[in-house]
């Protein structure tokens, strides 16, 4: 594959009341409609560096769209994006709705957003993150009726977490972040809403379609992008907009989250050098409270997240233990 360019693949004007841009390329024969979104935080820039590969591997004629449609954002925040920061003024992956009367760069961003995630089938929202580690994939819940997350996808919205070449896929979020809530209720914070759990994903879900967040690597590793660039090619020979083999799945371990730790007092500080994935024993000290307690693994599992940069109300990390869901 080709290398990482030197800097940024993809241009965002000094303006931030300058438009979103999106590429779109319509097959010639009826099939799904697929959304690729990049920069949804501004300094991740694997997802805007592989979609403008992909863009250019398809205006060349390398990969030719044959069915259905898909529709790249390479940059889906150009305000954080230009000033290579997570956020514009809020995190745009949290609270996402349709805002009658947007406040801020976020509010109206996600009304376009929203838009477009209503238009189709599926996503793929790529991502990296701070620090080393495997990458993963985000998907979402069983197929269900309940008031959280109601689902029918849940089968095909794993498939597409298999195909996309990367050894780890995670689930349980939504329901960790009502552990969230009750944790910052209890210690007499500002309360946060289920809404604020909500990001392009579970917007997705909400409109009627499947989505996945890919974690491609660390943020500034050249191999971040090339991740990248794999799996959206996987994923457009998954859902058959390309003439393809399948891929096969390369996952080796699907983790569910089933709780979170908290940051209650200045000081609590998530221990050692955990990264997400990472397997952990019974017992192992995953946190130290300000008082020289410890909090251990409840039994063998997994440390999602852990954070040493936490603040009172925040996850120093979430646990894990091995799902029973299978692709």
């Amino acid at each position: 594959m080709p290398t990482q360019p030197a800097e940024p693949a993809w241009t965002v004007p000094a303006d931030d009341r300058a438009p979103l841009e999106s590429v779109r390329f319509h097959g010639l024969k009826s099939g799904p409609k697929l959304l690729v979104l990049g920069a949804v935080h501004g300094n991740e820039t694997c997802g805007p560096n592989a979609i403008a590969r992909i863009i250019e591997d398809c205006r060349s004629g390398r990969l030719l769209i044959a069915r259905g449609e898909v529709t790249f954002v390479p940059v889906a925040n150009p305000k954080a994006y230009r000033q290579n920061t997570r956020e514009g003024d809020r995190n745009l992956n949290r609270d996402m709705y349709e805002r009658p009367q947007p406040v801020d760069n976020e509010d109206r961003i996600g009304r376009r957003l929203t838009a477009l995630l209503r238009e189709h089938d599926m996503l793929l929202d790529v991502h990296s993150f701070r620090g080393e580690g495997v990458p993963f994939v985000f998907f979402g819940p069983e197929n269900n009726a309940g008031e959280l997350e109601p689902f029918r996808h849940d089968a095909a919205e794993l498939a597409l977490a298999a195909c996309l070449g990367v050894p780890v896929a995670i689930h349980g979020w939504l329901d960790n972040y009502v552990k969230i809530i009750a944790a910052r209720k209890r210690l007499k914070l500002p309360p946060l809403a289920v809404t604020e759990g909500y990001g392009t994903t579970e917007f997705m879900r909400f409109s009627g379609g499947y989505a996945v967040t890919l974690e491609c690597g660390e943020h500034t590793d050249p191999a971040s992008t090339e991740v990248g660039y794999a799996a959206i090619r996987n994923t457009l020979g998954h859902l058959g907009l390309i003439d393809a083999a399948p891929p096969p799945s390369a996952l080796d371990t699907i983790i569910h989250m089933t709780d979170v730790v908290i940051c209650e007092t200045e000081g609590d500080v998530a221990e050692g050098g955990w990264k997400t994935g990472d397997a952990v024993p019974k017992g192992a000290v995953l946190a130290r409270r300000t008082d020289g307690s410890t909090v251990t693994a409840p039994s063998d599992g997994f440390i999602i997240f852990p954070s040493k940069t936490a603040k009172p109300g925040e996850p120093l990390y979430h646990f894990g233990v091995t799902s029973q869901r299978k692709p």
